[in-house]
């Protein structure tokens, strides 16, 4: 029997560049001004991984996730994370059939190939981490059985930053599984210009078409797969997770999960570009949002102010480049 992932064909490089340019054409169509921020949502689908968009209130976190998921033309669940959500609200339940007299498994919200998780900061640590297994290990497991999310299965969180009223702070463990923390920043004068014109008078989201499906998205993730990492990249990448590991400044460095996110992150990269090959650069590129939401700072760092942005910028200046010609 030919399992889904055997029988998925790749695709060649411009066939992938020219499919994510038609998804990041599609995105921008409701998202205005934030190429990088869309660049890099497309990076993280293509990777595999999970997104988290942290900002303050207004600025189009959940509007991104939106155009995201409508673009890839996939099954699509949003969750709105409050106070009274609950785990099964999240998982599914098992609902005793009357007719059956047995127990019928309902799935929940999280069985689509995006979930949108709105204001994921307001929901209970205990709600939150519902997510945890479908996250890593795409399954979910309610009484004793276990149930396969189909892939693709990404899952693009909204929050607000800790400090505002009214939110729970995620833990290590949740932020852990989430490949890149994105910042939507405040649009630039022309882009809120346009964005005024053109969302003033209609919801720009009822005219997103999908430009893919997911069988689609399967096989670019399968072509991204096959980018080529030479033993000197994969060394500089865990010489850069280690050194947050040996600082002084952090007293919580990156996990190995967090090495193994940032080269897929930096294959994604590559294939964006049309390259079958990673260079340095793009794991460079990738260390801020993909490594920066994973680390705590040191009692003595915080209270010198620092960022873990600032420490991780450091460490990357200072940890050797890579530069023997990739052979291949």
């Amino acid at each position: 029997m030919t399992t889904m992932t055997s029988a998925v064909q790749p695709l060649s490089l411009d066939d992938l560049v020219h499919a994510t340019e038609a998804i990041r054409t599609a995105m921008e169509t409701v998202v205005e001004g934030k190429r990088d921020v869309v660049q890099l949502a497309v990076t993280v689908l293509l990777a595999e991984g999970h997104i988290l968009l942290e900002d303050v209130p207004g600025v189009g976190k959940t509007m991104l996730a939106k155009a995201l998921a409508r673009s890839v033309g996939c099954s699509v669940r949003r969750i709105q994370f409050t106070p009274d959500l609950l785990p099964s609200d999240v998982t599914g339940v098992s609902v005793f059939n009357q007719e059956r007299q047995d127990f019928e498994f309902k799935p929940g919200a999280v069985f689509a190939n995006v979930v949108v998780g709105d204001e994921i900061n307001r929901a209970s640590p205990k709600t939150q981490s519902a997510l945890l297994e479908c996250m890593e290990e795409r399954q979910v497991t309610v009484d004793g059985a276990t149930y396969a999310l189909q892939p693709p299965f990404l899952v693009v969180a909204t929050q607000n930053p800790v400090e505002m009223e009214g939110t729970f702070p995620l833990p290590e463990a949740q932020r852990d599984r989430f490949m890149a923390k994105l910042a939507m920043g405040y649009p630039s004068a022309r882009s809120e210009i346009d964005m005024l014109e053109r969302h003033g008078s209609h919801d720009p989201l009822t005219n997103l078409q999908p430009v893919t499906d997911a069988g689609m998205i399967r096989r670019l993730t399968l072509t991204t797969r096959s980018v080529f990492a030479s033993d000197p990249i994969k060394e500089y990448v865990v010489a850069l997770v280690r050194a947050t590991r040996t600082t002084s400044e952090l007293r919580l460095g990156a996990s190995p999960r967090a090495a193994l996110h940032l080269l897929r992150a930096a294959k994604a990269q590559a294939a964006l570009q049309g390259r079958s090959h990673v260079l340095p650069d793009d794991v460079q590129h990738l260390t801020q949002p993909v490594l920066a939401h994973r680390l705590l700072l040191s009692p003595e760092a915080h209270m010198a102010r620092r960022a873990p942005e600032e420490v991780l910028a450091s460490l990357v200046a200072s940890t050797p480049v890579p530069r023997a010609r990739v052979t291949f």
